[in-house]
């Protein structure tokens, strides 16, 4: 294997953490070589640490569950919304809308297919360039600075009324205001989170499953209550049809800058007023994007699994809750509802007023779980968000900089979290003020990522596993109609809304406006920072480790040890982790980093972690994770100082008990070569030296193995032939019957031993030299040993 090249001191990686964490941390530990320390029987390694964003890898269950956590969170208030401003006819559209977003599903798994991490700011800016990637990210900002407060309002609503329901109930009746009490009530949950997201324990995908199955408990028990509800009615009564005339209240509220235009009297605009009113319904689906990157191997079969249940239970639990409320509850109240739409289906079911109370307990309860979780993934979301574009150069490092304590980026986490609590106190708790505003945030997110992706299927029409189905085919090439019919609605609707919902217009332009600015300075600022660097690399936070010792970073026994060097070639792991169940048996990658004994191995120096990690692991290890993040699978990442890289790769293997050794052919050495010298420092281990099995990947795909340290040795046929020969010829003898085929392999061995001590060694080692110019690339691979 070539060499790595010189730099600062390298890292151990241990298995990463969700929360993308930022370099820069200043530690002083001294360290050693492995090399300088063979000679003990367990080598002291004094190594630094780092960590990035986690690749746990979850099921395509885990996955839905987080997903919806945002997405059904919608279901509590999206309904109401709409009624509000569209009338009764809103179930219908809420329902157009459901079934339209597994369409907009759709471009994010053909986004995903294409970019792991496939958000709006990556698939925008590889298309369309970084002025509109700014703009995009700015929108889907402001998308996640409301998704908080709504979500924490709405629960605070739901609990209000609940509250003076039990006071009803209790014949003590409560006066107060819903809108302020759900102001104070969501600035609490905003804080709660705001300190768990600081100390980075956030929700994990385990929480988030337990909140979707005691939502689901509750939603079947909801569905079931309210048909066996509306089959006791004496008339099933429908929402009305949207299309009769004037079902669809046109007025200022509904129409915004094109009341009393013309415009206002097309049906199809009508259409697509009542469509973007209810468009908020379909919130969260960029959280599908976020969540990609960690669904397990197969990825791409998973994330469709994942869309289809995301579909499926968004469709039966927000829309059905949305022709619930019109069928059950009276026109005369419902519109006291609005904000507490299912609440108020509780308190309208068939059965007795306690039973009734107590399930719409559950219901507030259930709420505010999967609310609050809405809350909190809308601080992981933007700050996720914010640390890619921080990373790409958009943002300075400021904003990265980590927690002293707890080592998250606690300044994007503050910048979110004053936003949330300022359109708290400014919207007093109004929930339809927010989801006004919400509903701008959400579209235009939406259409910058159907044009990027449409676009993206004519500059790079084959780098993708999966497209969004509707593709003619003519004279050889590809018309997506299917992409263009979902661009052209969601275009239209985001420009519809641009003029009906002109509060959500004015502050959604002026919120990006601004952000495009910060970002575009931040930007010019940045590129003198780094002066032509590369960028889009991940973020390290590094810290100091003492050993490596079996155990350590959470591998197991019998790991597979892959050495890595170069970020452009990494063909080997990938083929590795294509054929590895990481369930069963860990992947390490390794990088060697050799250094002059004077400068580090004296065992007193003292390194600053700003040397420790450089340019060149940053690069690297963002390779791996970029390959590790493709395949679905985890990888354990870990760089080892020493003074001779294949000694480092055989200590670490002894170390971490590794059963066998992978690595890519060098351009400097042959694959016999490296086997040869990983050999060699395989009988310089102290003992119990492992049995380890040596694969040498050539760019091809082929592959070698060697076996290290003693083994049955692999014998050509004509090998086995020739002892065989031999076998026979002793044991025609009867007094040398009972001879075995190994007996013949030892007197063969132990009169070589004896003729190389004699003058006879020079023949001897030409007849050798000979066999091997007349055998030398026979297809079971030399020994190294």
């Amino acid at each position: 294997m070539e060499e790595c090249p010189p730099g600062p001191p390298c890292a151990i990686f241990n298995r990463f953490t969700f929360l993308a964490a930022a370099h820069g941390l200043q530690f002083r530990f001294s360290f050693r070589s492995m090399a300088t320390s063979l000679q003990g029987s367990k080598p002291a390694v004094k190594v630094f640490v780092a960590t990035t964003v986690m690749l746990t890898f979850i099921s395509f269950w885990r996955a839905a569950a987080i997903v919806l956590s945002d997405l059904a969170s919608s279901a509590y208030y999206a309904g109401g919304d709409a009624e509000k401003v569209i009338g009764k006819s809103a179930p219908w559209f809420i329902l157009a809308v459901m079934l339209f977003s597994y369409a907009v599903r759709a471009l994010y798994i053909e986004s995903s297919s294409m970019f792991v991490r496939g958000g709006v700011y990556r698939v925008v800016k590889e298309a369309m360039g970084g002025t509109l990637a700014k703009f995009s990210v700015s929108a889907l900002l402001f998308d996640y600075v409301l998704t908080g407060p709504i979500s924490a309002v709405s629960a605070g609503q739901y609990l209000s009324g609940f509250i003076k329901d039990i006071g009803i109930y209790l014949h003590r009746p409560l006066a107060f205001s819903d809108d302020h009490f759900a102001a104070v009530f969501a600035a609490v949950i905003v804080f709660y989170f705001w300190r768990k997201n600081t100390q980075g324990m956030h929700e994990s995908s385990q929480k988030a499953l337990q909140i979707m199955v005691i939502t689901t408990v509750m939603v079947v028990i909801l569905i079931i209550w309210c048909t066996i509800t509306v089959l006791r009615a004496p008339v099933v009564q429908l929402p009305p049809n949207p299309l009769h005339p004037g079902v669809i209240p046109l007025n200022k509220e509904s129409l915004g800058w094109l009341d009393r235009t013309w415009f206002s009297h097309l049906t199809w605009v009508i259409l697509f007023v009542g469509f973007g009113h209810s468009v908020l319904a379909m919130s969260g689906e960029e959280t599908l994007a976020q969540v990609n990157r960690e669904i397990e191997h197969p990825k791409l079969k998973n994330l469709e699994k994942t869309g289809l249940v995301i579909f499926i239970y968004s469709l039966l639990f927000t829309s059905l809750v949305s022709f619930f409320a019109v069928m059950i509850i009276p026109d005369s109240v419902r519109p006291n509802y609005f904000a507490n739409l299912i609440g108020g289906i509780a308190m309208y079911l068939a059965g007795p007023l306690s039973l009734k109370l107590f399930f719409h307990g559950f219901v507030v309860l259930v709420g505010v779980l999967i609310l609050a979780g809405a809350q909190n993934t809308s601080i992981v979301g933007a700050n996720g968000v914010l640390n890619r574009v921080a990373e790409d150069g958009v943002l300075t490092s400021w904003f990265q900089k980590p927690h002293n304590r707890y080592g998250t980026s606690f300044r994007i986490i503050n910048l979110i979290v004053a936003l949330q609590l300022l359109t708290i106190v400014l919207s007093l708790g109004n929930v339809y003020v927010l989801a006004a505003l919400y509903a701008f945030g959400v579209i235009w997110s939406f259409a910058m990522k159907s044009l990027a992706v449409l676009v993206l299927r004519f500059t790079e029409p084959e780098n993708r596993q999966w497209k969004v189905p509707g593709n003619l085919h003519i004279g050889g090439k590809e018309i997506p109609l299917g992409l263009i019919a979902i661009s052209a609605v969601l275009l239209i609707t985001a420009i519809v809304n641009l003029f009906t919902k002109y509060q959500a217009t004015i502050a959604g332009v002026a919120f990006s406006v601004v952000f495009f600015t910060i970002f575009t300075l931040s930007e010019k600022h940045v590129a003198k920072e780094r002066h032509g660097k590369p960028e889009q690399l991940d973020q390290f936070r590094v810290y100091g480790n003492q050993e490596l010792g079996s155990g350590a970073m959470g591998v197991r026994s019998g790991n597979i040890l892959v050495a890595v060097r170069d970020p452009r070639n990494l063909y080997y792991l990938r083929q590795v982790l294509a054929h590895t169940d990481t369930n069963r048996q860990d992947v390490v990658v390794m990088s060697a980093r050799l250094y002059h004994r004077e400068h580090s191995f004296s065992g007193s120096a003292v390194i600053e972690a700003s040397q420790v990690f450089d340019h060149y692991e940053q690069e690297l290890f963002t390779a791996a994770v970029a390959v590790a993040e493709k395949e679905g699978k985890p990888i354990h990442l870990l760089v080892v100082p020493a003074t001779d890289v294949f000694e480092a790769i055989i200590v670490t293997a002894q170390r971490l008990g590794s059963s066998r050794i992978v690595c890519g052919l060098s351009n400097k050495l042959s694959a016999d070569e490296q086997a040869k010298l990983t050999g060699d420092a395989w009988e310089r281990l102290p003992e119990p030296r492992p049995r380890l099995i040596l694969d040498v990947y050539a760019p091809d795909g082929s592959v070698r193995e060697y076996a290290l340290g003693p083994h049955t040795p692999r014998l050509r046929p004509q090998d086995v032939e020739l002892m065989h020969r031999l076998w026979l010829n002793i044991t025609s003898d009867p007094k040398y019957a009972g001879a075995h085929h190994y007996h013949v392999v030892a007197l063969a061995l132990e009169e070589l031993q004896r003729e190389l001590s004699t003058e006879q060694r020079s023949q001897l080692l030409a007849k050798l030299m000979d066999e091997m110019r007349r055998s030398p690339g026979d297809n079971c691979g030399p020994d190294p040993d």
